[in-house]
């Protein structure tokens, strides 16, 4: 049955690039900031694929579901995590009411801006900042606190909201997958309340819809009234092996269609094609120096613990069908902001 599955979803895909090719799609281009090549006409297939009737292929609207990888997939993630950028400014908000920091590691590097000691911190480092810099308060105040550091905070590069570095051509895939009954997640190993500031915003993909990493919290009472308290603890690590975890968790189903960009994205993606009919697998890849970034062994460059895209996931990808996006030839336009499509 799955062999007579893909064969008919080859057969709809061929017709489906045909069409394309002959321009019946053109005036009406659901991806303009696309190139043409594998990877759009990929997409195109895919939906063409689970959503004609009559289609062996044909997915049933209510099992249309896509998941997508937030950091370095969705935005950009260097040349650091925007939620670790919070984090440390956080350090330095909330120092005066801890002292102690000065002589304790790892608040200690952070504090003094040494930039060679917090490029060796350890996952371990990170938990222990994360812990200070987002518990303490309740659920509701640290919305608040995350929405005015959006507002302000800037990209050390390209000096604009980390919200403004969102990717044109993955905002057009969302819509597009939408436009044709699917319901797109965001799966990140970023902050799930972190994200879901701006995510219906930004994405528009609502609170709901977002699965991510988590602290504790607990029920408790604040001038009398019931909140959500953030306590100093992990609750759940949505990344690696967690992703496939927090989707049966939170979504209930297997994604039909699933994005990411680097190792921590690979058991999202394994999981996504082990399942039946046609299923679409893609990884962005950095390799654009010039209009974004360039990073990872998968690019002949030095490996980088932020968003790593290693050559064993390349390899992986190229012996399971996953299809790589590269930033530079793929896309003709980055930003929202930036330079529009001919």
């Amino acid at each position: 049955m799955r062999k007579i599955a893909l064969l008919s979803f080859a057969v709809v895909a061929l017709i489906g690039g045909l069409l394309f090719a002959l321009g019946v799609r053109a005036a009406d281009d659901p991806l303009p900031s696309w190139n043409d090549g594998a990877a759009k006409q990929g997409i195109i297939k895919f939906v063409t694929a689970t959503t004609t009737e009559g289609s062996p292929t044909f997915v049933k609207p209510e099992d249309r579901i896509a998941t997508f990888d937030n950091d370095g997939t969705l935005w950009v993630s260097h040349p650091l995590y925007a939620q670790a950028v919070f984090a440390l400014d956080r350090v330095h908000v909330l120092a005066a009411k801890h002292p102690e920091w000065k002589g304790q590691e790892p608040f200690k590097s952070v504090l003094a801006g040494d930039r060679e000691a917090m490029a060796k911190f350890t996952e371990g480092d990170w938990a222990i900042i994360v812990a200070a810099t987002h518990a303490g308060i309740s659920n509701a105040d640290f919305i608040e606190v995350v929405k005015q550091w959006l507002g302000q905070a800037r990209h050390p590069r390209f000096e604009r909201p980390y919200t403004d570095l969102v990717y044109q051509p993955m905002l057009e895939v969302m819509d597009y997958l939408r436009a044709n009954g699917f319901r797109t997640y965001i799966v990140t190993g970023g902050g799930q309340e972190f994200v879901r500031v701006f995510s219906e915003q930004v994405y528009s993909v609502p609170v709901e819809q977002v699965v991510g990493s988590s602290i504790a919290t607990k029920y408790a009472y604040q001038d009398g009234k019931p909140i959500l308290l953030r306590e100093p603890k992990i609750f759940f690590v949505d990344d690696k092996v967690g992703k496939p975890v927090g989707i049966n968790l939170f979504i209930g189903k297997r994604p039909y269609a699933a994005f990411g960009n680097s190792d921590g994205d690979r058991e999202m993606l394994e999981w996504t094609g082990a399942g039946d009919g046609a299923r679409l697998m893609m990884l962005v890849l950095h390799d654009d120096a010039t209009r974004e970034f360039a990073y990872g062994p998968a690019n002949g460059l030095p490996d980088t613990k932020i968003g790593t895209f290693s050559q064993a996931l390349m390899d992986q990808a190229k012996s399971q069908g996953w299809t790589v996006i590269s930033m530079k030839d793929d896309w003709k336009q980055i930003f929202p902001w930036d330079k529009k499509p001919d």
